[in-house]
Order: structure tokens, then C-alpha cells, then sequence
């Protein structure tokens, strides 16, 4: 008995000093930062309940408020939904798009059609009063584009909450948003940067249901596209020219959705089987072969493409989000960085 405890004890021995020298590793070598034990990712700290205790009616504030504004003018529920997306796709979800200053995002040519800032700061200022340095100015823009969405006849979803705002807004990053004449390739790297994949590119395209585009998005495409002085030979001759009709002027606006322009719903999918989704980027999802199988489920799913939408929104919502101790803070005015 003896005999064999001893020799179970070599053995051991044997394979930890095997495992030290495979690894190049002993525990007097090893640094100790590796020793500790791995964080949560950021996204993890959110929670549906984070305003339960300090702010119980946040998210019915922000509801009511959506509710007025879109009431009086609908056009601005894909306003929300596409100021969110802005705002994500640019250090993260953390509220960057709305700070007002010299050479912000917010000032960039590129943004210069976003819309739907009054009434984040309308809201915002109603949440002060209420709970004073209690609500992101993030956690805002992300619920409101959850209930532009609904309002829109789109799916709800539950919000996790606990961003809080960034401090850095540049407006030279602006351009980095996707502004509807790239490629597949091109689309997919960028939202597999902030951790979206194929199926979230095609499902958050499918915002274009609703909404409005300026024509100078599309100008290259209906009279000299890539350079050869004629339209894009994938637009449909008919939707050609209409376009052509509608667009005389850069800031003309034409819908995204030429079907069902007010009706959230998969009409936008079975628009791209048509060829005429309206800007490059979208007609590329049906005519790319890595994309496409999703056009065609969601063409004739309207319950997987709502479904997937709410998923892909939630995890939009989740794009490199501050929520440690150390980093960002609650903004007191949604286009202002706190004053020490």
C-alpha cells in the first residue's frame, strides 16, 4: 500500500513538471496579472432592472415621450432607430452622436441628416428632475429606439440598462458609419468589428422598411455608377425611373421602402428580390451569395424576420457599452460632457 501511494506521488510529480516544461511556465515564472480571475465582458453588467431601485419610472418616461413626438410626426420613429445605430457603430453605445460641440460626430457632413436630438433632450431633462444623475443619456437613445420601433408596428423587446456616457465624440470617425455605397465584404468587417455578425447585417437592414433616404445617396447609382456615366444595370428600369423623377436635387428624400414606406414589415426583402432596394448596400444583400439565403427567409418569414430583429437590436444595443466603475459617466445635459 505504501509502495503504490509512493508511486502514485512520482507520478504526479512527473506530470507537472511535463506540464511547467511543455508551457514554458512554473508558478515562480508565471506573472502574477495572469493569475487573476478573467472580468465579465462589459455587456455582462447590463441589466433589465438596473433603474428598478434609483429610477422605477425611466423606461415610462421615455416611452410617453417617444409616444408624443412620433404621434405628432412619424417620420421620426426611423429617425430613433437609425440615430441608435449612428450612435453604436462609433465607440460603442455610448451616446457620442449627442454631444453638441465643435468638431463632434454630431457635426460632421456625414451626420447631417440625423434627426430625433430634441427629443432625447426633452426626455433627458424630465429624468433629471425626477431622478437627478440617474439615467445615461446611452441607456435614453437605445430605449427610445425600442419604442420608435413598436411604434413603427415593429417587435418590443426588453432593454438591458447600465450604460453610461462617453466623453470623446470625433468627428472624423463619423465617416466610418456605413453610408450606403460599400461593399459585402466591407459591410461584414465592420460589423464583425463591434461584434455583430452576417445575419445581424441583413436583419438591421431590414430598418429600411421605414423611413427616408436624401437622394445624394444614391445620385452616383441612377446616373454614373463606379464611373461609367450610366445607372446601376441591378436597378429595376421602372424603379429607375421613378428615382430619376423624385431625385433632381442632393437633399430631395425618397423612401427607402417605394412599397410600403409606413408599414414596418418584410416588404423591404421582397424589394431586393424585385431590384429595387433603394441604396447599393441593400441590393448587394440579395445579390451576394453569402447574404442572400437571409433575404430569402426573411422575404417570406415575416415572423423570423420580427423575431431576429428584436434579437439583433439587442445586441446593437450592446456594442462595446461602458459600464465599469472606471469608465464614462451619467450625463446632467445629453450634449455636454460634465463639468468637474
Amino acid at each position: 500500500m505504501k509502495l503504490h501511494y509512493l508511486n502514485s506521488l512520482c507520478l504526479l510529480v512527473i506530470i507537472l513538471d511535463l506540464s511547467t516544461n511543455i508551457y514554458g511556465l512554473s508558478s515562480q515564472l508565471v506573472p502574477k496579472n495572469i493569475l487573476k480571475p478573467l472580468l465579465p465582458p462589459p455587456e455582462a453588467l447590463l441589466s433589465i432592472g438596473h433603474y428598478h431601485g434609483t429610477c422605477p419610472d425611466a423606461e415610462g418616461i421615455i416611452s410617453q415621450k417617444v409616444a408624443a413626438w412620433i404621434k405628432k410626426d412619424p417620420t421620426l420613429a426611423p429617425s430613433i432607430i437609425r440615430l441608435h445605430f449612428h450612435d453604436c457603430a462609433i465607440r460603442g453605445c455610448d451616446a457620442s452622436i449627442l454631444l453638441n460641440h465643435l468638431g463632434s460626430e454630431r457635426k460632421a457632413f456625414e451626420s447631417r441628416t440625423l434627426r430625433g436630438f430634441q427629443l432625447i433632450d426633452e426626455i433627458k431633462v424630465e429624468l433629471e428632475k425626477r431622478c437627478p444623475r440617474t439615467v445615461s443619456c446611452a441607456d435614453i437613445l437605445t430605449a427610445a429606439a425600442r419604442d420608435a420601433t413598436i411604434l413603427a408596428g415593429g417587435p418590443f423587446w426588453e432593454v438591458p440598462f447600465g450604460r453610461k456616457d462617453g466623453k470623446i465624440s470625433l468627428a472624423k470617425e463619423a465617416n466610418l458609419v456605413p453610408q450606403g455605397h460599400e461593399n459585402i465584404t466591407g459591410l461584414i468587417g465592420f460589423f464583425q468589428e463591434r461584434g455583430l455578425d452576417m445575419l445581424d447585417l441583413v436583419t438591421l437592414s431590414g430598418s429600411h422598411t421605414i423611413g427616408r433616404s436624401t437622394c445624394y445617396s444614391v445620385m452616383n447609382r441612377i446616373y454614373n455608377f463606379n464611373g461609367t456615366g450610366k445607372p446601376d444595370p441591378s436597378l429595376n428600369m421602372y424603379y429607375l425611373k421613378l428615382l430619376r423623377k423624385r431625385c433632381k436635387k442632393d437633399l430631395d428624400l425618397v423612401h427607402l421602402d417605394v412599397i410600403t414606406p409606413r408599414t414596418f414589415d418584410t416588404t423591404y426583402y421582397t424589394n431586393l428580390k424585385r431590384k429595387v432596394g433603394l441604396l447599393s448596400t441593400d441590393q448587394l444583400l440579395f445579390s451576394d451569395e453569402r447574404t442572400s439565403p437571409f433575404v430569402e427567409a426573411f422575404a417570406t418569414q415575416a415572423f423570423l424576420f420580427t423575431s431576429q430583429f428584436a434579437v439583433s437590436m439587442v445586441k446593437l444595443g450592446n456594442v462595446q457599452v461602458l459600464t465599469r466603475p472606471n469608465e464614462g459617466e451619467i450625463r446632467v445635459n445629453c450634449n455636454y460632457v460634465n463639468h468637474v
